[in-house]
């Protein structure tokens, strides 16, 4: 007996092929049965805060509402209790709903090597199928839903980003197909067919960015996620290897980092790295609303200011160069535009975003005259603004590190206070404060309802 190239064999006659997909199943299940790493736990309460956060900020945007629409014709009667709103929807439209609306505002989570927004699939994922779950097992879901599309993303990076896929809906799918899998109680061979189905199931090209559909790509990672774990869990067999050589991730990228996938589940997780936004746009363009609003507290008169030159990272022009943007989704990927705001309104938050100042004219003028200075040897979180003004002294602003960058993250204030301005308006006063001390206490909960029924309206109705 030996074994050789992953497959075992006697006297010649092979038994069982390790597939690379078996390999990273069984790893998946062994990290599942395990306790969490006490800093990946860490990491995955920030994030869930976070993105429960976002989901509830855009429970009302138009596009929920659409979707919310479509599944009152569309939809089985279902027991999916989404956030920030009273609806009840079936796993497949809570699931759209919540991924949709956790992605929206463009506000969620980002893991900065990859630009994944891991939480808004993981959490449609939790809502459809978690609701009877433990504290505990919900997190685990998420903590190892998240870390397994950002170790497929590493796996794939940069090149499947470069080739102009959106890596959020991509790698998303993955996710959610763990977590639901999880939940749903599948084994290592269980979630090998889940992925299997996932595979196929894959979706999002960058060219939706400033519309509804890049949301739409988290909604449908979650909802396709949960499709193909129900689908293993159903008895569905797909291909042998998803992950392999001749699998999915050989068409998304010129080739597959292994090691990103096989890293030792005991520690270093890639969820650490997880980032958290002051901004709701893209956020290659935050370092430069960083010193916009630094370079405004300098400015009197920002009539005066005749022209803006920013040098930035190849990546500020090439993701967010739109320059007259005509709403606010389009707003999120105009740099100009956050440039603009932090300098006229010292803010950028979701006002700053919104389609009526994304129209006005103060702000139009300014992003006329801004000038985005693709600089090689200059850091993504770093840029350099110069303002010049009419008969005046220029005011230069260098941002070595951006804000909610991982040298510089948000503090638990920072997030509190972001949470706060998100869940506020929608669920009044005291919610945000209510749902941190959920999230901080899930594992001592007797179930997830306890989390679901303070992010959701204090009457809701099926």
């Amino acid at each position: 007996m030996f074994c050789t190239d992953g497959v075992l064999t006697v006297q010649n006659m092979p038994l069982t092929t390790v597939t690379r997909t078996t390999e990273f199943c069984q790893q998946l299940r062994d990290a599942h049965d395990a306790p969490l790493p006490e800093a990946a736990a860490t990491a995955a309460k920030r994030s869930l805060f976070n993105v429960i956060g976002t989901t509830i900020g855009a429970a009302n945007s138009p596009a929920v509402d659409a979707i919310v629409a479509a599944a009152r014709e569309l939809s089985a009667p279902g027991h999916g209790r989404v956030l920030g709103r009273s609806e009840e929807l079936d796993e497949h439209w809570a699931a759209l709903l919540t991924g949709t609306a956790g992605h929206y505002d463009d506000f969620d989570d980002t893991h900065l090597a990859t630009v994944i927004h891991p939480g808004a699939a993981t959490l449609g994922a939790l809502i459809a199928v978690g609701r009877h779950a433990s504290g505990s097992e919900v997190l685990a879901a998420f903590a190892l839903g998240c870390e397994a599309q950002l170790r497929i993303g590493n796996a794939i990076s940069p090149s499947h980003y470069d080739r102009g896929w959106h890596i959020t809906g991509t790698c998303g799918v993955f996710g959610a197909a763990v977590a639901a899998g999880l939940l749903l109680g599948l084994d290592g061979p269980g979630l090998e067919a889940a992925l299997a189905a996932a595979s196929t199931m894959t979706l999002g090209h960058r060219e939706a960015f400033g519309s509804m559909t890049k949301p739409f790509h988290a909604g449908k990672a979650a909802a396709n996620g949960v499709f193909a774990a129900r689908l293993a869990l159903g008895g569905y067999r797909g291909i042998d290897d998803p992950l392999g050589d001749e699998g999915v991730l050989a068409i998304f990228a010129d080739a597959t980092v292994d090691g990103e996938l096989f890293r030792p589940w005991s520690s270093d997780w890639e969820l650490e790295r997880n980032a958290f936004k002051p901004y709701p746009c893209g956020i290659v363009a935050h370092p430069a609303i960083d010193a916009a609003i630094e370079a405004g507290a300098a400015i009197a008169d920002t009539d005066a200011i005749e022209a803006v030159d920013v040098a930035c990272h190849p990546l500020v022009p090439e993701l967010m160069g739109t320059v007259a943007p005509a709403d606010g989704l389009q707003a999120r990927f105009s740099a100009r535009h956050g440039v603009a705001v932090g300098l006229l309104d010292g803010r950028a938050g979701l006002a700053q975003f919104s389609d009526a100042r994304a129209t006005q004219p103060d702000v139009s003028r300014l992003r006329a005259v801004t000038n985005l200075i693709p600089t090689p040897d200059c850091d993504r979180d770093s840029v350099t603004i110069t303002v010049h003004l009419t008969g005046g002294d220029d005011v230069e602003v260098h941002v070595a590190h951006a804000r909610g960058s991982l040298a510089r993250p948000l503090t638990d204030a920072e997030l509190d206070a972001k949470v706060h301005d998100l869940v506020e308006p929608v669920l009044g006063a005291g919610a945000a404060a209510e749902i941190r001390r959920a999230v901080e206490g899930i594992t001592t909960q007797a179930g997830f309802a306890d989390l679901l029924a303070v992010a959701r309206p204090k009457r809701a109705v099926a």
